[in-house]
């Protein structure tokens, strides 16, 4: 049994097979195979794989060749992430999703913002008969409309998804399912 860390190395210590009847128990070295020599391999110049922002005439170039922070629509990612949030949601953010399919990162925040002002478009609808309470609602929108487009923005260099309860891990989900 060989053990890493012992102090003879394995050839010297291990049990050899006895020797053949009329041999003698020296070891012989076979001769050398003999092979015909191969062509040399040609050299390959190295592959420059187009980025995702550019035409790439209907051919899939694989994993090698995406940019994380490409879209199709042309505009910076972290731009579009913040229009999510600013393009009259919840109307704003689906427009998004049908046109963005390049940046997860966008589709995330297009998803956790339609379903986020969807779900406040229902409240506001269940208490439009009350003038303060609507206010009210219009300020908290107002307030994260503005803290969701800061963060955004400010996460857009490290890809990082601010999550808001409920509505963050669902759109995450939805968006790696996809």
């Amino acid at each position: 049994m060989f053990a890493p860390y012992q102090d003879a190395p394995p050839e010297q210590a291990r049990a050899m097979s006895p020797p053949l009847q009329g041999t003698s128990p020296r070891r012989v070295a076979s001769p050398p195979i003999s092979r015909p020599l191969s062509p040399p391999v040609p050299t390959r110049s190295p592959v420059s794989y187009p980025r995702a922002d550019e035409q790439s005439g209907g051919i899939d170039r694989g994993r090698d060749a995406v940019d994380l922070f490409a879209t199709k629509l042309g505009l910076r990612m972290d731009i579009e992430a913040c229009l999510a949030y600013l393009l009259l949601p919840p109307a704003g953010p689906v427009m998004l999703l049908v046109f963005e399919s390049w940046s997860d990162y966008v589709r995330f925040h297009a998803w956790q913002s339609s379903l986020l002002f969807a779900f406040l478009f229902i409240i506001h609808i269940i208490f439009s008969w009350t003038s303060i309470i609507s206010y009210l609602l219009l300020v908290v929108d107002i307030l994260l409309i503005a803290w969701l487009t800061y963060r955004a923005y400010s996460d857009a260099e490290t890809l990082d998804r601010y999550q808001i309860p409920f509505f963050g891990p669902l759109a995450s989900s939805i968006v790696d399912d996809e």
